[in-house]
């Protein structure tokens, strides 16, 4: 979050300097009023721009930092000493900052999921609900352990999914170069040798197509290129957007093959939070409301919130679920036994666990497909362009 130089003026007309966190300069003016200053100077910190300072927090680190205060908490630490302790011996410099704020609110009252909400881009939207309902249900030491459990196994899954894919991503970067060398160095030398045919009408279509792609690649490679990076830079910040965002969580569980990998582990993190707040005693409309924010999608967590106005209408948690459409059979049918057995949180862990399992082998028999498939389309590739070179040179040959 960024932070604000101020110059104000307190209650009794004395001078005030100082810095404060905010979102933005109307929330600086706003929380400077909170606290009875009246600003005469408010500026951006240019040192929050640094990039030592705006870059994320890993996750690993953060998985650590839960994991460490649910510790120390459990060892009777108080929170306060808690927070300090974290804060001195992280050597994040974001991370630092971020712990100092939050002790600085705790100390002045705010609960621990009200100081880390303020930076929910650091911490995101599970950790603080967790963390929420675990101060509400007095089970705080729990909820950090889960939430640093969560934060490491997402980060693992994250850490073997980009391993999987680097080979395929290798392969395709390898093709795209091999095909743009040869189109543009290799191509263009047969362009004066078939003239001839050309003027002719003689030229296969394969081998006319080919030469005028390569001349198109040559004549403006430079301006697709940037086009191309403008596309992308585009296209993700709108990716960012509310909308974008939405768009994306939609169609991304429609993806060929990828989308089911997408469902699983959406519906495993829901699952593995719910089942883990309602063994905690945490109501099952909390445990709904902090849930849908687990998933990661939004088009899920939709789905889920409107499941829980249906439970608190009096209906079970299997059948809005189901009508929603998002769910998969199988995970609705457990749902439906587990609770006609009062069995319903050990379950919804049991479920997490069985879809993670088959979401791997998913993930790694489609890469395993993935190799080959980009072998063969290089290979294709590569072919035309032999082909569509050498049907020239062959019928030049059976006409002489």
């Amino acid at each position: 979050m960024p932070e604000f130089s101020y110059v104000a003026r307190d209650k009794a007309g004395q001078k005030v300097t100082g810095k404060i966190s905010a979102a933005g300069q109307s929330e600086a003016m706003t929380l400077l009023a909170g606290q009875s200053l009246f600003p005469t100077n408010l500026r951006a910190d240019a040192s929050a721009a640094s990039p030592l300072l705006v870059r994320r927090v890993p996750q690993q680190q953060l998985a650590t930092t839960y994991s460490q205060m649910a510790d120390l908490l459990r060892s009777g630490v108080p929170l306060l000493r808690t927070l300090e302790v974290l804060r001195n011996q992280t050597t994040h410099a974001r991370l630092s900052r971020v712990l100092g704020d939050v002790h600085k609110r705790v100390e002045d009252g705010a609960t621990l999921a009200e100081a880390m909400s303020r930076y929910r881009e650091v911490f995101g939207n599970m950790a603080v609900s967790m963390v929420r309902a675990g101060g509400e249900g007095g089970f705080l030491e729990e909820a950090l352990a889960r939430v640093a459990e969560f934060t490491e196994a997402r980060e693992d899954l994250k850490k073997r999914t980009v391993g999987a894919v680097i080979y395929p991503v290798f392969l395709t970067v390898v093709g795209a170069v091999v095909v743009m060398v040869l189109l543009v160095f290799f191509v263009p030398k047969f362009d004066v040798l078939f003239a001839r045919l050309r003027e002719q009408g003689q030229l296969p279509l394969m081998t006319d197509w080919l030469l005028n792609t390569s001349a198109f690649v040559r004549r403006f490679g430079l301006l697709i290129l940037p086009a191309l990076i403008a596309l992308g830079w585009f296209v993700r910040r709108w990716l960012n957007t509310e909308q974008g965002q939405l768009w994306w969580d939609y169609y991304k569980l429609r993806l060929p093959m990828a989308g089911g990998v997408f469902l699983s582990l959406a519906v495993a993190r829901f699952c593995r939070v719910l089942g883990t707040l309602l063994r905690n005693g945490v109501p099952i409309l909390r445990s709904m409301e902090i849930s849908s924010s687990a998933t990661g999608n939004r088009v899920l967590g939709a789905a889920i919130s409107d499941a829980t106005e249906n439970i608190s209408a009096g209906e079970s948690l299997a059948e809005p679920l189901a009508a929603s459409g998002q769910f998969p059979p199988t995970v609705m049918e457990m749902i439906t036994v587990a609770e006609q057995s009062n069995n319903l949180e050990n379950v919804l862990i049991q479920v997490a666990e069985s879809l993670e399992r088959n979401t791997w082998r998913r993930l790694d028999l489609l890469v395993r497909m993935l190799e080959p498939v980009l072998l063969l389309i290089l290979a294709c590739v590569v072919l035309v362009v032999v082909v569509a070179l050498l049907l020239p040179v062959l019928r030049m040959s059976e006409t002489i």
